[in-house]
């Protein structure tokens, strides 16, 4: 990464990593747990999309009745003075740009030199993705690997503007099949940037999106640890990302074996609270739901006991702390959750 600000290996998230490790959950960031792929039962599914997004950026303003100043009803790009060729990107349908309006939109992305510039052309791109043609379009001219390029980018709201773009070209799937090849990026983004920062925030959310269908979720089983972690050192919106990503991959029977492996913090299990938003309790609740119609036999559970701090031992196990947890659960106030929570103790 170009920015100094994420590249230290030591950054913000391993730091507060390392402190829940002190206090006693001891788990490693970059090693999971390898075994035997184990016998699982079929469930009902449960999964989450992300949905088309929108980026609201101020800045720079459109030309008013612009093309540009209509798509998705936000701020982006508008034609410079001096450059007439943009002037074409104006007076057109409010539902898709044509097809050489966007091969100058990339064209002035790949050639821009200021950030500003750059991340409102992102914004401009990302907008247009949220129409069916125009993710199609931007496909066959070859845009994703040029928008892909800038999650690299030294300037960090670029690389949320490159997230954002390929958030809404990850809702086509044939779209999925290129954007998969840059999932240890978007990861590697998540692990390096600032904790709670919006480039986590926007990387999880395309990988929700990716990890909707089953088609791509493998790609993620070396990264259960990492979600995990990052549950219980963030803030609530990005508790709500990270689980609607476990809840995708939980959803998934064929996920199981990777997830009861993956090593855990045990307090994990200090978010089943009642003091534990609502939002986030109910999706950890779909989570844990989705684990216990998985049943391991006999000699499966006793190969999961001796891996030390795997998920199957924290939550699952006859040993785990949860059930007494899920008990206390059964007064919560709100409903939904009362009914879940029944649910799983059934």
């Amino acid at each position: 990464m170009g920015d100094g600000s994420v590249v230290p290996r030591l950054g913000n998230m391993k730091a507060l990593l390392g402190i829940v490790a002190g206090a006693g959950a001891s788990y490693g960031l970059y090693k999971l747990i390898s075994g035997q792929v184990f016998k699982k039962n079929k469930k009902i599914p449960q999964s989450e999309s992300s949905g088309v997004k929108s980026s609201q950026q101020g800045g720079i303003k459109p030309r008013p009745g612009s093309l540009l100043a209509k798509v998705s009803g936000l701020d982006v790009v508008c034609a410079r003075p001096d450059d007439p060729a943009s002037g074409d990107i104006i007076h057109q349908s409010p539902n898709k740009l044509e097809l050489h309006h966007l091969k100058m939109l990339l064209s002035r992305l790949e050639t821009s030199d200021d950030p500003s510039d750059r991340s409102q052309v992102l914004i401009t791109l990302g907008n247009a993705a949220a129409f069916t043609v125009n993710q199609n379009q931007i496909r066959e001219l070859e845009g994703i690997p040029v928008i892909a390029g800038f999650l690299s980018d030294p300037a960090p709201e670029v690389r949320v503007q490159a997230l954002n773009a390929l958030n809404n070209l990850c809702m086509n799937i044939q779209n999925q099949e290129q954007i998969k090849l840059y999932v240890p990026q978007v990861l590697e983004l998540i692990e390096m940037s600032a904790m709670n920062s919006d480039l986590q925030l926007g990387a999880l959310r395309l990988l929700t999106n990716l990890s909707v269908t089953d088609k791509h979720q493998h790609l993620l089983k070396e990264s259960v640890t990492l979600l995990l972690s990052l549950l219980v050192v963030s803030n609530e919106g990005l508790q709500v990302q990270t689980l609607k990503v476990l809840v995708n991959l939980s959803s998934n029977p064929d996920m199981i074996d990777d997830i009861v492996q993956a090593q855990a913090p045990a307090s994990v299990l200090l978010l089943f609270d009642k003091r534990t938003s609502p939002a986030v309790l109910l999706r950890l609740l779909t989570f844990v739901g989705n684990l216990k119609a998985w049943r391991a036999s006999a000699q499966v559970a006793d190969e999961l006991r001796r891996k030390q701090d795997c998920l199957f031992r924290v939550m699952l196990d006859e040993s785990s702390e949860l059930h007494g947890k899920l008990v206390q659960l059964l007064s919560h106030p709100d409903g939904e959750i009362q009914a879940k929570v029944a649910r799983i103790l059934t």
